[in-house]
């Protein structure tokens, strides 16, 4: 319970809030230490509220001056209850339903009866606190004697502990906590289901107007300059809660995202604070009575606040006197100003029409669409988002994106990226890996525009995505099959040809040789006559892996088609003598790497058996060639040589070395199952 200090003359009045400490009573907390409260002589208490306070029933038994409440203050009226109404703060209703999981519906809770657990049950507000909800159910057809509704005791911790599986909630508070701790939920909103209903009435019992008119009219002036400048001055608000009224233990960033979410409630650019709409509220009465809730039939006249005035015809003679003299001088220009102000309502008639036209096309997007600002916050989230991104717009609003929808990678790389884009004023396009609720990592491409700059509001972007996940998914499995052999995944003819180009051009421009290797496996046909196609293809692939494992990153082993395959060694020595040893020694590295031991499994699942292999290798140096073709068939002419010379082997071409390794080191073919098979090498 919080109060200004005492003062002399100052009238003392209470007003009971309908919850704990939160920016959602911002307004108040500014009218009692802007001082707005103590010029109009009032020394007010503020209440905290908590699960079990009705603030109607607080203020009609004389325990508190004035209180919070929400639109069925309506109902308590037809019902004979002495409320007034002073106006709503709030022009939409923030209130919703939070229901555990995901992708839930007003129906997925009826019928639930006594489960075990929370299994069923709703927590609501004590009294009609929470009468939009159940009108909700209504709507659609579900009796409320279908419910399991209790009372709200422990609030946000029986939901989190799933003590209950719906809880009533501000669209500007829990949804945070919950969002913080992973938590799946899915919100129900009245709004959803026709009932666009105020929310956060302030009241007082019509005694209390007949009694103390002034302070009643003193209190509700205060209170609504106190809203004005707590939503022109937000982050002053929260440093004062978080000083003085943080019961609730919030974070800064909490109260940021509640108090973004209330201004959009508010919508003090468009509406007066405080202004209600006689009409509305008799709407919010039928539609109570269409669910026979109450009987609309009685009039509103006396629900609605209205300030007496004594009239003083002093002040009044002197006002018709300056009025005439002004009129006098007003009307010379008065049919200026109507020109002006028709032409600009034309021009504000085509500008909401072309925002609005523009709204249209955004929520209606193909792309998925995002408004952001400076800081990554995100201002408008269309439906394709939700679809593509798995987020619900109320859950991303105020947050930024970069937080959950930037894997930890991307965040490092594109966060400065993206500063340095807004401080430059350069908005390009770019692809890149995102995130979706469920886990999944997305590629998507995102175009990227400035929105018109609106005075005195931040400049927003919009940002338009397409997800290629599978484009990109076909576009490399289409460059698999044009440059990859499908069996070994090692780089084909086509792929080779293109490394080679650029090895020709390198060895020309740098000076140093390079080689290109033909490497064919001895004997591999009998492998495949005795054991099978799959077979020697387990050989290829076993092959295949460990001449990748024998070369550096920078050179290429490419399958050249059959048992044939090639190497590409690049940025050898200048000098030709150290090339030619620097690529004979490669060679005979492949040379030992193939004749180790190979364990292959014959088709059906048979035992392993155990395989050696050799292979004849031609190699052919270049530096200052530009003839890949006559460098082909040097390489091959020199493998051939190697296979004649008794395989096993490497040759040079033109053949001024030979290098070979002895047949003895390949024994005869061996199974586990000491079974001998008749295939091998020579």
């Amino acid at each position: 319970m919080y109060s200004a200090a005492p003062a002399a003359a100052l009238e003392p009045v209470s007003l009971q809030l309908r919850w704990m400490h939160q920016f959602q009573f911002a307004g108040y907390y500014a009218a009692l230490h802007q001082g707005y409260y103590r010029e109009a002589g009032l020394d007010v208490t503020l209440k905290e509220g908590h699960p079990g306070v009705d603030p109607v029933a607080d203020v009609l038994a004389g325990k508190s001056d004035f209180g919070v409440g929400v639109s069925s203050l309506v109902i308590d009226y037809l019902k004979g209850k002495p409320v007034l109404m002073l106006g709503p703060v709030l022009q939409h209703s923030p209130n919703i339903l939070l229901v555990q999981g995901r992708d839930k519906s007003p129906g997925d809770l009826a019928g639930a009866g006594a489960g075990a657990g929370g299994a069923g049950k709703i927590a609501l507000m004590a009294g009609d606190q929470d009468i939009e909800l159940k009108a909700m159910f209504l709507n659609e057809g579900i009796a409320l004697d279908k419910l399991r509704i209790v009372a709200d005791e422990r609030h946000l911790d029986d939901f989190i502990d799933l003590r209950v599986e719906a809880l009533n909630a501000y669209v500007s508070n829990e949804p945070y906590r919950l969002n913080q701790l992973g938590i799946a939920y899915t919100i129900l909103k009245p709004q959803t289901y026709g009932m666009d209903f105020y929310g956060d009435v302030l009241f007082t019992r019509r005694a209390l107007t007949a009694q103390r008119p002034a302070v009643v009219a003193a209190f509700r002036a205060a209170t609504m300059r106190g809203w004005q400048y707590a939503l022109d001055h937000p982050h002053e608000i929260i440093d004062l809660i978080l000083e003085r009224y943080n019961s609730q233990k919030k974070t800064r960033e909490h109260l940021t995202y509640e108090a973004r979410a209330l201004h959009r409630l508010v919508n003090p650019e468009i509406i007066e604070i405080g202004h209600n709409n006689p009409g509305r509220w008799q709407h919010i009465a039928s539609t109570y009575q269409r669910f026979g809730i109450v009987d609309a039939n009685k009039p509103l006249d006396g629900f609605f606040y209205q300030q007496e005035h004594k009239v003083d015809l002093t002040r009044f003679y002197w006002a018709f006197a300056l009025a005439m003299v002004v009129i006098l001088l007003a009307a010379g220009v008065a049919f200026v100003i109507h020109r002006i102000n028709r032409r600009l309502a034309l021009a504000l008639g085509e500008i909401s029409l072309s925002e609005e036209r523009h709204r249209v096309i955004f929520q209606a997007s193909a792309s998925a669409g995002i408004v952001w600002r400076d800081g990554f916050i995100v201002t408008d989230w269309n439906r394709q988002a939700e679809a593509v991104f798995g987020w619900k717009r109320e859950e991303v609003l105020g947050r930024p994106f970069i937080e959950f929808l930037l894997p930890a990678s991307e965040q490092q790389r594109l966060t400065p990226e993206l500063s340095r884009m807004i401080q430059d004023n350069v908005l390009p396009h770019s692809i890149n890996n995102n995130l979706t609720r469920d886990g999944r990592t997305i590629t998507c491409e995102w175009f990227n525009a400035w929105l018109p700059e609106r005075p005195g509001e931040p400049l927003e972007i919009v940002s338009l995505a397409i997800d290629i996940t599978e484009r990109r998914r076909l576009e490399e499995q289409i460059r698999q099959l044009a440059f990859f052999d499908p069996l070994t995944r090692l780089p084909n003819r086509r792929l080779l040809q293109d490394r080679l180009g650029c090895a020709l051009a390198a060895a020309r421009r740098d000076g140093h040789y390079s080689a290109l290797m033909f490497l064919d496996l001895d004997n591999f046909k009998p492998l495949n006559d005795t054991h099978g196609h799959e077979v020697g293809d387990l050989l290829l692939i076993e092959v295949a892996q460990r001449l990748k494992a024998c070369m550096r990153d920078t050179d290429t082993v490419a399958r050249f088609g059959g048992d044939e395959f090639v190497v590409l060694l690049g940025d050898l020595d200048a000098d030709e003598t150290l090339a030619r040893d620097q690529a004979a020694g490669v060679a005979n590295k492949i040379l030992g790497c193939l004749a180790e031991p190979y364990w292959l499994t014959c088709k059906g699942g048979a035992l392993a058996f155990e395989h050696r292999c050799s292979a004849s290798i031609g190699v052919a140096l270049f530096n200052d060639t530009t003839d890949e073709e006559a460098l082909f068939r040097r390489a091959d002419n020199a493998m051939y040589r190697a296979k004649q010379s008794g395989r096993n082997g490497v040759v040079f071409d033109p053949a001024e070395a030979c290098y070979s390794v002895t047949a003895g080191a390949l024994p005869r073919v061996s199974t586990r199952s000491e079974v001998t098979a008749g295939s091998g090498s020579a």
